[in-house]
């Protein structure tokens, strides 16, 4: 079935119509919720954040056909939310480390590369960067997503990827 025809069905109480477009993007939402907070279960907090969300406020989804631009932009909400949380929590001692355990850590070294470039970049531009190149998104659906003038969107963008070059160029020189 069509996703605007399932997001109408949802919009008028059908619940396994609900259940049917959550679960079409909750992979495409953990991605995104991972590459925010850098963790297995803070993103899973937040798919489920998503979830109660996108659920709770599906009525005020004007235009179906956006169904998709509308949940990426609760994510990111959403993921930027947890990270302002984990801000203001006071960090573990190490000397407790073996007792809990410590985070979970990707093994590949390319993400972890990828990843350190990406947090030397703002909010805003990771989001942007994100959109652009993990999602195929357009200027207008990135300012649409972001509420942001589309001029904004592409300075940014081009702000962000100099950024990048020169930190890229920085670590060849080493």
């Amino acid at each position: 079935m069509p996703i605007i025809q399932l997001v109408k069905k949802a919009q008028n109480g059908d619940h396994k119509a609900y259940i049917e477009l959550f679960q079409t993007y909750e992979p495409e939402i953990y991605r995104m919720a991972y590459l925010y907070v850098k963790n297995k279960n803070d993103a899973l907090d937040v798919v489920q954040e998503v979830a109660y969300r996108s659920y709770k406020n599906l009525g005020t989804l004007e235009n179906p056909q956006y169904f998709k631009t509308w949940l990426i932009k609760i994510t990111i909400t959403s993921a930027l939310n947890v990270l302002k949380q984990k801000k203001r929590m006071i960090p573990m001692k190490p000397e407790y480390e073996p007792f809990i355990g410590s985070q979970e850590d990707i093994n590949i070294p390319l993400s972890l590369s990828l990843q350190q470039l990406l947090d030397a970049l703002n909010e805003e531009e990771k989001s942007v960067i994100l959109l652009k190149f993990y999602y195929d998104y357009t200027f207008n659906e990135i300012a649409k997503v972001l509420q942001i003038p589309l001029g904004t969107a592409k300075s940014v963008l081009y702000r962000a990827l100099q950024k990048l070059r020169k930190q890229t160029k920085e670590a060849g020189d080493l």
